[in-house]
């Protein structure tokens, strides 16, 4: 009867562990890439949230790591508090990843209390009379979710509840516990060594901008003119940590997004001390809080090897990433362009410190001589309305700055959606001539930006005749009366019909189809009124 008993036993030591498995930390980066994403949801027209970036960042970070043989834990100290981990990938290493992990606490009052429950520390009390100090050992009796008794050579007591200065000094960070998130992986390597690994992963908690300045230089005939174009990214990290020194890359174009990285991303916990006492000698009037109790302060970023923490006027201090937000200058640089699949990649040439908590931009496109003109832009052509009815107003038209994405026009390069500021000269320097909205613009495409309703140019469009539309099998004429007053010509586009609308016959113009429009092109004279016929008929007919 007893066989089968040791035969249990017998097998449960041989399946036991031979070996305790070793944790390593990773040294600190040696290389670093950060590709920023936009925020997908985030429109042209909307500001960037530097206080809540709703976008990604894939980072890769380069390492050393020197492993035992069998198996180890590797710990990447310092990785993003937005990390997503079910992203993060380890290569280079010989054994292959085994299992995953990421730090669910960092170091923080409540967790240093809690890790050092049952353990002992150092009690500091200062004489408010004579203000002697004197110190003791201490056992911690208590988790952080309440008063903080500790139990002393006069018995237990409550901190902070006595109303003099205490300091608690801790001789160790307790096991488990970093000031910095922390993402572990097993791994196994049958000899051991020394290898440079790669860590990669997607992080929450990113977002970029592109914002343009265009300066126009010497205005020619026709509206035409040369312009200078700068262009600058604003960057956001709101994680709190920083990636100096990196490898910057930008992905323009909308992303589809299916997953709610916000939730995967799941930052670790950083709780903080708040301590309750009693009225002295009961319990039956609830708890108060001690006096003068403040907020915990979080300064400095690796807890140093003693851990303080002061009860006169703080619960604790204990390190940990000092939140800032910087701004630094732009410094004008040139991106390399690449395709990624509908997307495009701007490779910023110059290494960039991704502040955490903060806010960057780096100039990425100087052009100095980009060929521009304005265009006038009229529509809303309606047969039921008569040109010449006396109590009708003329509506202004539509001002266009207008060029074209290519090498001929001074551009040739994918140009990120955007805010833009244009400038145009004066006696008196530069003046605002109006801020527009881009949408992403791809190398070869026609660039139109509206720059709002015209001060200088007005427009009647509609029926030649009072009589409304013909029939259907009939042409209707029509006409547009334009008013220049302008002391140079200018150029209007009529919007005549939608696309495949309207048969149209223009005389001595071409109509071509425009954003979905049949358009004319007309010039009007300065200080003058121009007016054009032409004739539509239904192409359903």
């Amino acid at each position: 009867m007893r066989l089968p008993f040791i035969a249990l036993i017998g097998t449960a030591v041989i399946a036991a562990p031979l070996w305790a498995r070793e944790v390593v930390d990773a040294a600190l980066p040696s290389d670093l890439a950060v590709t920023i994403y936009r925020d997908p949801n985030r429109s042209v027209d909307e500001p960037l949230e530097a206080d809540y970036p709703r976008g990604l960042a894939m980072i890769s970070e380069t390492r050393r790591v020197t492993l035992p043989a069998g198996e180890s834990t590797i710990r990447f100290e310092g990785v993003a508090e937005g990390m997503i981990g079910v992203s993060a990938i380890v290569t280079g290493l010989p054994g292959g990843t085994i299992e995953k992990n990421r730090n669910a606490q960092l170091l923080s009052p409540a967790a240093l209390v809690d890790g050092t429950l049952g353990n002992r520390v150092t009690i500091t009390r200062m004489n408010p009379a004579t203000g002697a100090e004197a110190s003791e050992q201490a056992v911690v009796r208590t988790r952080s979710d309440g008063a903080l008794v500790l139990q002393t050579s006069q018995g237990f007591e409550a901190v902070g509840c006595a109303g003099i200065p205490e300091t608690l000094a801790f001789s160790r960070v307790p096991a488990g516990l970093s000031a910095s998130p922390v993402f572990s992986v097993d791994t196994r390597s049958p000899e051991g060594g020394t290898y440079d690994v790669t860590l990669t992963y997607l992080s929450w908690g990113f977002d970029w901008q592109a914002n343009y300045v265009g300066t126009m230089r010497d205005k020619g005939k026709g509206g035409e003119f040369e312009m200078g174009l700068l262009s600058w990214l604003t960057l956001v990290n709101d994680n709190g940590q920083s990636f100096d020194d990196a490898r910057l890359q930008i992905i323009a174009g909308k992303l589809n997004v299916y997953s709610d990285y916000e939730s995967l991303a799941d930052p670790p916990v950083a709780d903080d001390l708040f301590l309750t006492c009693y009225p002295l000698g009961s319990t039956s009037a609830g708890p108060m809080p001690p006096p003068e109790l403040e907020p915990l302060m979080v300064p400095a970023p690796m807890a140093p090897p003693v851990a303080m923490m002061e009860m006169e006027n703080r619960v604790i201090i204990v390190t940990a990433a000092k939140r800032e937000e910087t701004f630094d200058a732009p410094s004008v640089v040139t991106a390399d362009e690449e395709d990624i699949g509908d997307l495009k990649l701007f490779r910023v040439p110059d290494r960039v410190d991704v502040s955490a908590k903060g806010m960057k931009q780096v100039a990425f496109l100087n052009k100095d001589a980009v060929k521009a003109r304005y265009l006038y832009q009229a529509g809303d052509c309606d047969a039921w309305d008569w040109v010449d009815e006396e109590d009708e107003e003329p509506v202004p038209a539509t001002l266009l700055l207008v060029t074209k994405n290519d090498d001929a026009k001074g551009l040739g390069i994918a140009l990120p959606q955007g805010a833009m500021t244009l400038y145009e000269p004066s006696a008196r320097g530069p003046l605002l001539a109006g801020t527009v909205n881009l949408r992403d613009y791809a190398r070869g495409q026609d660039v139109e930006l509206d720059l709002g309703g015209s001060a200088q140019v007005f427009v009647r469009c509609g029926g030649a005749t009072d009589d409304g539309p013909a029939d259907t099998d009939k042409w209707t004429p029509m006409r547009a009366r334009i008013t220049n007053a302008n002391a140079h010509a200018i150029t209007v586009r009529l919007q005549v019909g939608y696309a495949g609308e309207y048969d149209i016959r223009f005389p001595g113009r071409k109509v071509v189809v425009k954003n979905g429009y049949q358009t004319v092109e007309v010039t009007v004279p300065a200080n003058q009124t121009a007016t054009f016929d032409w004739k539509q008929r239904d192409a359903e007919r």
